[in-house]
């Protein structure tokens, strides 16, 4: 028995020795690689698509495509043009045969702006059904004018040599353009034996012929490569781009932030808590404080704590680099639930207010009870503000179709002066969830 080398097996796998990590010899992975060979090319020429170019009239379309399109078509028409003049002297008619497949190819080569894949297996179809044609000759049976009256010869349907393999190198090119460099390769490769199988076929030019397809193939593969590298790089510089203007304006965005984050912090906060300290000091410093002086200081010391703590979650969503919205949605919100100590601290504030439910309360969206406390909250306020002296009313309405919410209140007592306000309280109203 062999010896065998430490960490080393063998095992049979069919017919197939392999090793322990499970690399099989040469000759059979040689010989697994040709039997995939058909499923491998399948795969790379035929169901996976091309890179999708966007149609002209999108927003993305290149501006070069139009152009492209019109000199494609004018190349098109001029080679089935000049092939139709080149069969001319060797005959008195040309044979419709041969013009058809002009005719065919030079479409083909145009249908490749759209199918790629799909215009250059029709292009390579052609080129063998050429091939067979010029081998065989024009079928005797067929009638005037799908034959010529002379032969078709190599001389005839391939005048020079760059004339079939013009055809095929430009729907391979249009192939290079919207396919993985690979998948161009397999195609360039096929399109390489198939010029073999012509010069073999077609004398008397084989060399010429060969060398002239292997010089156009060549060219119109790396033509097509470089210009679909150059299109993708382009692709990537856009969006890199992008990025970094979204990048630019969002650091922007969170400096701006950060500032107004700061102004409220050093200016409002420092005040409000300067009021919330001087009332709870106050009591202390009158002598037998009447119970309704406490009342009305502990009260707006309340309201200054409740408006540092709301100052301080807007303060958290100024900071955080997330979305605002993000932020808040994990912090507690107002709600219907707190309209009873709203109205509290405005009536301790010397506002007759009653409140009004009808209808039967349910469950209601966050941003729905968000914003009917806000507009009640706002209402109040300028109340406060505007009608010295006067009564307020606020009436709640849960209805099937959603939440009703009015606010009323009777004249002032006297005049209040005017405000010099930004009047952005209704906007405000109307900007919440």
């Amino acid at each position: 028995m062999p010896s065998l080398n430490p960490g080393e097996a063998e095992g049979a796998v069919g017919d197939v020795k392999v090793s322990e990590a499970g690399k099989a010899p040469r000759g059979a992975r040689l010989r697994a690689a040709v039997r995939g060979a058909p499923r491998a090319l399948y795969e790379e020429l035929w169901s996976e698509p091309a890179d999708r170019v966007p149609r002209m009239g999108e927003v993305d379309a290149p501006v070069w495509r139009p152009v492209f399109l019109v000199l494609l078509v004018i190349a098109a028409v001029g080679i089935m043009v000049i092939r139709t003049v080149e069969l001319s002297p060797h005959g008195a008619a040309v044979g419709g045969l041969a013009v058809l497949v002009a005719v065919a190819q030079s479409a083909v080569l145009v249908a490749g702006m759209i199918r790629p894949i799909g215009a250059w297996w029709a292009a390579t179809a052609l080129a063998v059904v050429a091939v067979l044609v010029t081998v065989a000759g024009a079928p005797s049976h067929l009638p005037y004018p799908l034959v010529s009256t002379v032969p078709l010869t190599p001389e005839v349907l391939y005048p020079s040599p760059f004339a079939g393999a013009a055809l095929q190198g430009g729907a391979l090119f249009l192939l290079a353009l919207r396919v993985r460099p690979r998948r161009a390769v397999a195609a360039l490769v096929l399109s390489m034996a198939l010029a073999l199988l012509l010069a073999l076929r077609t004398p008397p030019l084989p060399q010429v012929t060969l060398a002239a397809s292997a010089l156009v193939f060549s060219t119109a593969l790396v033509l097509g490569t470089a210009l679909r590298s150059l299109r993708l790089a382009r692709k990537d510089l856009d969006v890199q781009v992008e990025l970094t203007a979204d990048e630019r304006a969002r650091r922007t965005l969170l400096e701006e932030r950060h500032r107004i984050a700061r102004e409220l912090h050093d200016v409002v906060a420092h005040h409000m808590s300067v009021i919330s300290i001087q009332a709870q000091v106050a009591p202390h410093l009158v002598k037998d404080p009447t119970d309704e002086l406490k009342e009305n200081l502990t009260g707006i010391r309340e309201n200054a704590l409740e408006a540092l703590a709301e100052l301080r979650r807007v303060l958290g969503v100024l900071r955080s680099e997330e979305a605002p919205a993000q932020s808040a949605r994990h912090t507690p919100q107002p709600s219907l639930d707190r309209l009873g100590g709203l109205i509290g601290s405005v009536r301790s504030a010397g506002l007759d207010v009653t409140l009004s439910t009808t209808g039967e309360p349910r469950p209601l969206p966050p941003g729905v009870e968000l914003s009917a406390y806000r507009i009640v909250q706002e209402a109040l306020s300028n109340v406060v503000r505007h009608a010295p002296g006067a009564s307020a009313r606020v009436e709640i309405g849960h209805r099937a179709g959603g939440l009703s919410v009015r606010v009323t209140n009777t004249a002032p007592v006297h005049a209040s002066p005017l405000s010099s306000g930004a009047g952005t309280a209704c906007s405000g109203c109307a900007s919440a969830p």
